[in-house]
């Protein structure tokens, strides 16, 4: 039976809990090589999309996890007509039915996106252990959350894995020989972490005068046009010119040598991009192209927790370049990638058919 704790306003000042509400439900799954597998916690951010935010709670429901801790933003006062739009979403969290623990933490106000999903997080780490992180525009594929749980548990004690994500952003150009790679980057489109990682996070971003000074970084990114794209971000979050919470994240991981595990397909469809009511996303881009694929199970593991330096190459040079050309990161690469991204976009959707 599902129980439900409502918490208002921010995550410091949560407020009165309701009184628990109790629905049927299940919680357990099967997975293809027979085992049984229960779903993680899952951590659900929400804000005034209710048409996205219902295609990720559906995917949700179908996973039946144990947890669901759902956090909002508030309206923002100078927005007419969000406030219906907030509510409208929130509402959706009402249709969990299988055997769930709901805990909802929902500000009255708009706290803005770097301190609501920072502060979210941190409350729902002071519920549980580890969990799966869905923002209301990422659409995950079924073997994503196994691919999460099976994950969680494995690498729980190993302080070098820091997160997994669901994103693959390399097109099918990378050599990927098992069902995951470790990474230096940190891709935030439906991911999981633990307790004991979220806890290096540095909202301030504390050091970053001093690691941008004596270059410390600098081991990470091999090229010039990598380094600069990061240096500039970092300044830009640091002085507080761009109210985000995932640079520190990423600032987080590498201050702390973190790797990230990397599915070896796309697991998590981002369907925000080119909405003008996204916060950041708001033009499209080669990144909308890529669908929630399914993973094949059971997974095979990597023999070493290294960084793939040769998949990270590929993927900074992918990134620089949709940067800088949209809509296909095409500028370095010429042709010849035009046609493989062509060639394996037409291989999806022939499959998908």
């Amino acid at each position: 039976m599902a129980r439900w704790t409502d918490e208002r306003g921010p995550a410091t000042d949560p407020g009165p809990a309701l009184a628990p509400l109790t629905l049927p439900g299940i919680a357990t799954g099967m997975g293809q090589d027979g085992s049984v597998t229960t779903t993680p916690p899952v951590i659900f951010m929400i804000f005034n999309r209710p048409d996205t935010t219902r295609q990720v709670f559906e995917k949700i429901r179908a996973a039946k996890p144990e947890k669901l801790l759902v956090i909002a933003d508030g309206p923002r006062a100078n927005n007419p007509g969000e406030a219906a739009k907030c509510a409208a979403a929130r509402t959706i969290i009402n249709d969990v039915d299988w055997d769930c623990d709901v805990q909802r933490n929902f500000s009255e106000t708009n706290m803005g996106c770097r301190l609501r999903v920072s502060s979210g997080i941190t409350w729902a780490f002071e519920h549980v252990d580890k969990a799966v992180i869905l923002e209301d525009d990422c659409v995950p594929s079924t073997s994503f959350f196994r691919f999460c749980a099976e994950l969680l548990d494995r690498y729980e004690s190993d302080e070098r894995v820091m997160m997994i994500s669901g994103n693959n952003h390399l097109f099918g150009l990378g050599a990927i020989a098992d069902s995951y790679y470790f990474s230096r980057y940190a891709r935030v489109w439906g991911w999981a972490t633990w307790k004991r990682a979220w806890a290096k996070y540095d909202l301030n971003m504390t050091n970053w005068p001093e690691i941008r000074d004596r270059k410390l970084f600098d081991q990470f990114f091999p090229q010039l046009s990598e380094r600069l794209y990061w240096k500039s971000h970092f300044d830009l979050v640091y002085r507080g010119k761009i109210d985000t919470w995932d640079y520190q994240w990423f600032y987080s991981m590498w201050a702390n040598s973190g790797l990230c595990a990397m599915p070896a397909r796309n697991l998590v469809r981002n369907i925000g991009l080119g909405r003008a009511d996204s916060t950041h996303t708001t033009q499209d881009n080669a990144y909308s192209l890529l669908d929630a694929e399914e993973l094949c199970l059971p997974l095979t593991h990597p023999r070493t927790v290294l960084a793939s330096s040769d998949n990270d190459r590929l993927d900074a040079r992918l990134r620089i370049d949709h940067l800088n050309v949209l809509p296909y990161p095409v500028n370095k690469f010429g042709s010849a990638l035009v046609a493989k991204l062509l060639a394996w976009r037409a291989t999806r959707l022939s499959q998908s058919r």
